[in-house]
């Protein structure tokens, strides 16, 4: 547990109330000096009354304060936590008589305790940022699930598990005529399961990152084919300028839609074609590379006339297989002469209309049944840092599982739960620690 008391700003400003968080054995002592109310703070109980100055003895701010005891808290400190108008002269000033005589909270640093004094594991630390920073439903109840604890119990499971089998293959090592063989034997089966779980568990993590992580989504075409108006139609505002002359989109433009409940950044970008002006250029050569970049492609071709030369080659290069994932839209199909042609049929196009709408939903289906699958929506895990944990555990277990003695398999599983415990911080480095709280916001 800390020894120094800290304090931050745990609310944004200019609402209708701030919170100023204090955690530290000093928070009692320093919620007593700044808060003054009819009778003095007991745990857990919301007192009125006025924030003030000590020095000058001058009133700052009617307020609401309460007082948490040890350990029944998050950061497992004491704590105290005073709700003050949403003020920034107000919040401001409350927090200049703080620190006076306490330490400002580096970014991060509450759930950095939470984590340090046993409240909560790693994962469980990082599904706060997590929930904060989450930008759809679907992202949000993930996230929440992993603060609830669902990663930390499934690879404690799993942990307890391999330490059995440890302990096994360790008393084969003391008794290698005796036991030996049969460990060796029998090893094979019981770390099968555990592989197949974490295969699972990786498997759905890649899937998942999606919700967490979000996936990128370019529309490329040829100049006028209706990539912006399209672009325009998926936001569900005039986001892009749409003009009639070829060459309107000179960059790329990039907005998020939330597509079943996963964040989907939609790029438009500038018509690929040989460019008229050194602008249009950079731009259809940025268009090119969010097109390399993007998770699926958007090609968009105008159907009130031929395919032209420029469409027909990124046509080619989808049926090439070069994008990760393509659909073809056949756009303006609420005009006259709209037409799709067949040369596309195997690549099972859409028809759509910026303007009536038609098709707009069918791509949105389509969309999300490419970006996402059933293991993404069923994950436990999420984070880039334990999939890449699960992975080293699998690769240790599998050259276990080919182990020729029990020496070299005992090695290996140590190796696997040392992975493992980078997940939930047993085994967790303090540069790590550090760098993974250092993408919280003060205050949390």
């Amino acid at each position: 547990m800390s020894e120094d008391t800290v304090f931050a700003l745990s609310s944004p400003v200019g609402g209708a109330i701030a919170i100023v968080r204090i955690t530290g054995s000093g928070a009692y002592a320093a919620l007593g000096r700044v808060f003054r109310c009819k009778n003095a703070p007991e745990h857990r109980v919301m007192n009125y009354g006025h924030v003030i100055d000590p020095e000058s003895g001058e009133t700052i701010d009617s307020a609401m304060a309460c007082f948490l005891k040890a350990p029944a808290t998050y950061t497992g400190e004491d704590m105290a936590e005073i709700y003050i108008h949403g003020s920034r002269v107000i919040a401001k000033r409350t927090l200049s008589v703080l620190s006076r005589f306490l330490r400002p909270a580096e970014g991060g640093e509450f759930t950095k305790r939470a984590f340090m004094n046993g409240k909560l594991d790693l994962s469980q630390a990082e599904a706060v940022m997590d929930v904060i920073s989450s930008v759809t439903e679907q992202g949000a109840r993930m996230a929440e699930e992993q603060l609830e604890g669902s990663i930390g119990s499934g690879i404690k499971d799993i942990e307890d598990r391999l330490i059995d089998i440890l302990s096994g293959v360790e008393a084969a090592l003391d008794y290698p005529e005796e036991l030996e063989e049969d460990t060796v034997s029998a090893l094979g089966s019981e770390l099968a399961p555990i592989i197949d779980k974490l295969d699972y568990l990786i498997r759905g993590g890649n899937a998942a990152r999606i919700f967490r992580e979000g996936a990128s989504v370019a529309i490329l075409g040829a100049p006028n084919a209706g990539k912006s108006s399209l672009f325009n139609a998926l936001m569900g505002t005039e986001r892009a300028i749409v003009t009639s002359i070829p060459g309107t989109t000179r960059d790329t433009l990039e907005e998020t839609l939330d597509i079943c409940g996963a964040p989907v950044r939609i790029t438009d970008t500038a018509g690929i074609r040989e460019g008229a002006d050194e602008a249009e250029r950079i731009g259809v050569e940025r268009a090119r590379k969010a097109g390399e970049r993007a998770d699926l492609i958007l090609i968009a071709i105008d159907g009130t006339k031929p395919i032209e030369e420029d469409s027909r080659a990124l046509i080619d290069a989808a049926k090439r297989g070069e994008y990760r994932k393509c659909l073809i839209l056949f756009t303006k199909a609420d005009k006259q002469g709209f037409i799709m042609d067949k040369s596309c049929a195997a690549l099972s196009p859409i028809a759509v209309s910026s303007v009536t709408g038609e098709g707009i939903e069918e791509l949105k289906e389509r969309m999300a049944a490419l970006l996402l699958t059933k293991e993404a929506e069923s994950a436990l895990v999420t984070n880039s840092r334990h999939i890449y944990a699960l992975a080293e555990a699998k690769a240790a277990l599998e050259t276990a599982d080919a182990a020729m003695g029990t020496d070299l398999a005992a090695a290996d599983i140590r190796t696997a739960l040392y992975a493992l415990g980078q997940i939930t911080g047993r085994e967790v480095t303090a540069d790590v620690i550090e760098r993974i709280f250092s993408r919280f916001c003060v205050g949390k």
